[in-house]
Parts: structure tokens; sequence; C-alpha cells
């Protein structure tokens, strides 16, 4: 394979994990790495904690591999590019400056872009957390004399900017237009219990509320909100959730919706995959075609992918991607992990804590069967419980096994 060319387009973390991976199964072609950043691939989490409060510097966020440096892959760089295009013809990524990359294999790992509040974007003080940029504008904000926060969007990363700025002594205002914040991923009973934990740390929790406008000078100075309420602000924070960065791919004859379709492999077209935020796929352990917007799934799925256009290029077919989602969020002393894949309504059962106490496990049922296990402050028994999910484990062996777990 050593005239063969692979373009990654995304220096995300799915982009180089994919790259790792096809070095580690043997490829010693060509591998570009194409990003719209100027910085090479980093670690996202810490922005909305470590990094956004000062206890990490910006450049700790800078990607390792396992072999150990990330020049030990010898990937070639182009940095701060946009991709603009797909010739899948010509085999060819086209970029802003008209130039266009050849490629024998593609790997889409262009992530996803955070939704933004109409006629915001000439306020000075509005901000939306995705990059290591974003990370550093908005911390320059709060340190910059700020006292009053508003966050838009009670999702996972609206919720941990929350816990960073009340750590930082700011008086925070919390604004969902569900009733429930949360819900879809944890459902009711826990996202009523995680409105409440951040009203027991001094946050200002507004649901069921709308913002009608964002008012300001050259910069932010109130919101506006549905319900007749006019907050003063001095930062505002918009977490509504993100879109899959597929623009550049609308004229490529690639599958698009909500994504880029994959294949169970995560091939996505004659030599092509695709990786992370951006892709969907059948996860046939679910039976559900999903997109998963995780840390973890970007890790497995990149790595996956790697693996399956390794095997295409040489003639061979890729195995099915089948993972259990899993995640975690870090609220001020309350770590929150799911694994699994949960739905609104599923019935929700408390096997070990409480939430009283803050600490616990609840089991997450579909068609009788554990689909789903949540854990607050519990990350040894999460882990034993993920094996049991990932065993499809019928409900009532579950039940029996959390009697013996007690």
């Amino acid at each position: 394979m050593g005239g063969q060319r692979v373009v990654v387009a995304g220096a995300s973390l799915a982009g180089l994990r994919a790259a790792e991976e096809l070095r580690s199964e043997g490829f010693d072609g060509t591998i570009t790495m194409v990003g719209d950043e100027p910085h090479r691939p980093y670690d996202r989490p810490p922005l909305s904690k470590q990094v956004l409060s000062g206890r990490q510097p910006p450049e700790a966020t800078e990607l390792s591999v396992a072999t150990g440096t990330v020049d030990d892959l010898t990937l070639e760089w182009r940095l701060g590019e946009v991709v603009t295009g797909l010739d899948q013809g010509a085999r060819r990524v086209l970029l802003a400056g008209g130039e266009a990359l050849a490629y024998d294999g593609l790997v889409i790992a262009t992530g996803a872009s955070p939704r933004r509040l109409p006629g915001t974007d000439h306020l000075a003080g509005v901000h939306t957390l995705r990059t290591l940029d974003d990370c550093t504008a908005l911390r320059a904000d709060l340190e910059g004399g700020a006292r009053r926060v508003a966050v838009v969007g009670a999702g996972f990363i609206g919720a941990e900017v929350v816990a960073t700025c009340r750590g930082l002594g700011l008086d925070v205002t919390l604004i969902e237009a569900l009733p429930v914040p949360m819900e879809r991923a944890l459902g009711a009973d826990v996202g009523n219990l995680m409105a409440e934990i951040h009203r027991e740390h001094g946050v200002d929790v507004r649901l069921a509320v709308g913002v009608v406008r964002i008012e300001g000078g050259d910069r932010v100075e109130r919101v506006l909100l549905t319900d007749g309420t006019t907050l003063d602000v001095d930062v505002v924070l918009v977490g509504i959730g993100v879109t899959p960065n597929t623009e550049w791919l609308a004229d490529s004859g690639l599958a698009l919706d909500d994504g880029v379709l994959c294949d169970a492999s995560c091939l996505a077209g004659a030599g092509i995959v695709a990786a992370g935020d951006v892709a969907r796929w059948p996860n046939r352990r679910f039976d559900e075609v999903m997109r998963v917007e995780h840390w973890d799934n970007a890790i497995a799925m990149g790595a996956h992918a790697g693996r399956t256009l390794f095997a295409h290029l040489a003639g061979r077919t890729g195995e099915p991607f089948e993972p259990v989602p899993w995640f975690w969020s870090d609220q001020y002393d309350r770590k929150i992990q799911l694994a699994g894949r949960t739905e609104p309504g599923e019935p929700v059962t408390v096997v070990s804590g409480s939430f009283e106490e803050r600490r616990f496990v609840a089991l997450y049922r579909r068609d009788h069967r554990l689909v789903g296990v949540l854990g607050m402050n519990q990350p040894a028994k999460v882990m034993r419980w993920r094996t049991l999910v990932e065993a499809a484990t019928p409900w009532e062996d579950a039940l029996l096994a959390a009697k013996e777990m007690a």
C-alpha cells in the first residue's frame, strides 16, 4: 500500500484515531490530515471544565497516540484549511483555496458545529463552546470582569459550563426551553434531579422558557425571555445542540441524513468511511440507526473506521461496529456516567444508593431487557453494569444481578 493515499477530512479526535489505526494495521502510504482549525487534534471534554476554569492550560489538551507522539504517525498536515467539496468520480477532496487532494481512501471526520441563536453574530459576549478558540474567548470574557452569566440550553455542555461558572463565583442563570432538562438522555426523574442539584449550588434555573432575543449595543446587555422577564447579563453561552458538518458533501452523491449515512462497518461509499459526530450508522446491538456525539464514540468509531478502510483498500469487507455508547459529565462534585442507549419514557429503576444522597445506580429497561445504566458518583459499579448492557441482559436477570451486587 506504499503508493496509496488516504485523506482524513477533519483533524479531530475521530480523524486522528482513524489515522493511528491505519498505521497500526500496516498502512504505509501517505495520510493527509485536513483541519479547518489551526490546531492539531485536541481533547474537547476539558474545554467546558478544566480549561475554562483555568485549572489546565490549553496546550495540555493536545492528543497523543499509543505508540508515542503524533509525529510518529508521519502524517501530512493541512491545518487551517477548509474542505468545500467531494468528487467521488475523480476521487478528489476540494479545498477552499481551489486545490484538490487526490485519494485512494477517505476518512470523513468533520464533526459538528454548534447551533446559534439568530441575530447574535454581531454581539460581543455571546458565545458557543465547541473549539479551543471558543473556550479561549469565553474564558477571556469570564476573566475580564463578567459577573452575570446566562447559559441557554441545559444539555451537558451547558450544564458543565454552569457548574464551572459557579465554581468561579459568578451569578448564573440556566435557561431551558423544555420543562425537564436532559429528559431525552436521562429520563424525567434524573433530569429533574439535575435541575435540583444546580439550584442547590445557587443557579437560577428557568425551565419551560425560551429566548425571544438577546439585546445590546456592541456587547450583550440583556436576554428577553418568552415569559416576559428580562435578564441583565454580561456573558451568554448558547448550548442548544449541534449540526453535523455535511454542507461540503451536498453534491457528493453520499447519503446524508442528519450526518453521513454509513453501513454497519462505517463505510459510506467506495473507499470512503465516516466516524465521530458526523457519522450515522446502523448499530445492530440496539437495532437503531444512530449518531453519537460522545468522546468515547469518537475514539472507538475512528479506530473502527480506520480498520474498515484498511480492509477495503485491501479488497476485504469490514466488520460491523456495534458499541454500547458511553459518556460521562462532571458537574460540581458529581460525576454522571451513562452506558447504553436510552429513550424518553423508559422505566428507570434505582438499584443502588438513592437520589436523596446524590449517589446511585439506575437501570433503564426496554422490551424486557436492560438497555442502559446511569451512575452518579458510582464509577466502578457503572463499569460492572456496562458489561451486562453489552450482553443484552434480560430485565429479570438484571434485577437478580442487582440483588447480588447489593
